[in-house]
């Protein structure tokens, strides 16, 4: 037996992207409808990717900032000791809220919940299958949101923590001796700094010949070196082809060069958008070549009244990418009017110290023939950094060597994560480095690398 309802919206997803849109559109007065299979809200980023990570990631550095770095501070430790089940349990707990709050506001905005998988029926139907009775939603707009999953390897298959990916090196209840990480990009490094810093042996292999493909090569560079003065151990150029266990060990075997051995190993060689079972197909939509669902300018697909946004589309996995487009979406469908500035996206690496990127890479426009200028600002002869004595890295801004306008900006080092909305925000306004120098900047503050380095890009650095 089926029953049949009627929406104005469905939205199949609660994660970043699904929820957000679901609430704008909500503000904006429509009957909203949102499909989730997971029993929690919030999708991968809020259960099981990065809020989790973050909160791992605090908690790890605290443990290693009081191994190594509150004696200069004059504050002597005794022994330490690692209760990783606490550790976890605090990592749930932030979860469990965070989620509990996207329940909360999708009753606040008057939001209808569906439990189950959500599986397009033709156009303007969705079946929400795994509800007893079946659900069958009707509606004159149905969006995609539905996110990605983690990639894996040909002819390798992940089971268990032994060998998994990012969602095991999430909850591991012991730390490892040995962790192997596949894939030198954000999540290999992430929980790779974590597992380092909580006393694992840390192996990272790489396909590439560098480290974090698509950020600055001048910053990935500096990366590279830190981490491995921090015990990180890389191989790039390698190809992984399959693995062996033996007994307590995996043995990653590679191409032309010797196996690696570890009691764990973490795949973390991408992400695949989540496209499949959803009756696709019942309204003639066909996948880009690269598995992505094709979208116009306004993130409508080929098939009338569908839509898609975030993991599931082109660009950049991100949730914050995917909050924006699901406003976008949101505001086209109501008002005719929506906006991503795609230009103004950064991405974050929560390492230690962190990494931001906004805007192009010096690696593209040396490829395309921009002339541009480059300043450059050390955290060394910033006072703040000082202070908390976290020096390492720089602030690198690139801009047109004709108009001034910034067209990225690139920076390691401390709260890199907070500095780039800055950088973000003056991409998306259209600034020059000239405005960004003559913008007044509290001192003491890590932001006034951000004013040295637009400084730079003119000969005109004052603390260095």
């Amino acid at each position: 037996m089926t029953t049949t309802k009627q929406h104005d919206l469905v939205v199949i997803g609660a994660g970043p992207g699904g929820y957000v849109a679901a609430i704008r559109a909500a503000q904006l007065g429509l009957d909203v409808a949102c499909i989730e299979e997971a029993s929690a809200l919030g999708g991968t980023c809020l259960r099981i990717g990065c809020i989790p990570s973050k909160a791992l990631l605090e908690s790890s550095q605290r443990f290693q900032d009081a191994k190594e770095k509150l004696t200069p501070h004059g504050i002597h430790v005794g022994e330490l000791r690692l209760d990783l089940a606490a550790m976890q349990r605090r990592k749930e707990q932030i979860v469990t809220t965070l989620t509990r709050g996207v329940e909360a506001l999708f009753k606040k905005n008057k939001i209808t919940r569906y439990f189950g998988h959500g599986r397009l029926s033709g156009l303007g139907r969705v079946l929400v299958e795994g509800a007893d009775p079946i659900v069958e939603l009707s509606a004159k707009t149905i969006l995609i949101a539905t996110g990605s999953h983690p990639a894996g390897l040909p002819g390798v298959s992940l089971h268990g923590d032994r060998i998994g990916a990012s969602t095991e090196a999430l909850s591991y209840s012991e730390v490892p001796k040995h962790l192997v990480v596949i894939g030198g990009g954000y999540i290999g490094l992430e929980l790779g700094s974590v597992w380092r810093r909580l006393g694992a042996q840390v192996t990272v292999l790489e396909f590439l010949d560098r480290i974090l493909f698509g950020m600055d090569s001048e910053i990935a560079a500096e990366a590279k070196k830190i981490l491995e003065k921090q015990g990180i151990q890389f191989k790039l150029g390698c190809k992984v082809t399959g693995f062996r266990e033996e007994q307590e060990q995996c043995v990653v075997m590679i191409h032309g060069q010797e196996p690696v051995e570890g009691d764990k190993v973490l795949v973390a060689v991408g992400r695949v958008p989540n496209t499949s079972h959803l009756g696709l197909e019942s309204v003639g939509i066909e996948l880009h070549k690269k598995g992505f669902i094709p979208v116009n300018e306004r993130l409508a697909t080929s098939a009338e009244g569908v839509y898609a946004i975030g993991d599931v589309i082109a660009g950049p996995m991100l949730a914050h990418k995917a909050e924006e487009e699901g406003i976008a979406f949101a505001e086209y469908l109501v008002k005719g009017q929506g906006h991503v500035n795609y230009d103004a996206i950064a991405g974050v690496v929560y390492t230690e110290p962190e990494i931001a990127s906004v805007g192009k890479t010096e690696d593209q426009l040396k490829e395309f023939g921009n002339d541009y200028r480059k300043g450059v600002y050390p955290f060394r002869a910033n006072a703040r950094a000082r202070t908390l004595n976290q020096v390492e890295g720089w602030v690198k801004i690139l801009a047109d060597a004709r108009t001034d306008r910034i067209l990225g900006v690139h920076i390691i080092g401390p709260h890199a994560g907070d500095l780039i909305n800055e950088a973000a925000a003056a991409i998306a306004f259209g600034a020059s480095s000239e405005d960004l120098a003559r913008t007044c900047h509290v001192h003491p503050t890590l932001g006034e690398a951000m004013r040295e380095a637009a400084l730079a890009v003119n000969g005109r650095a004052i603390n260095i």
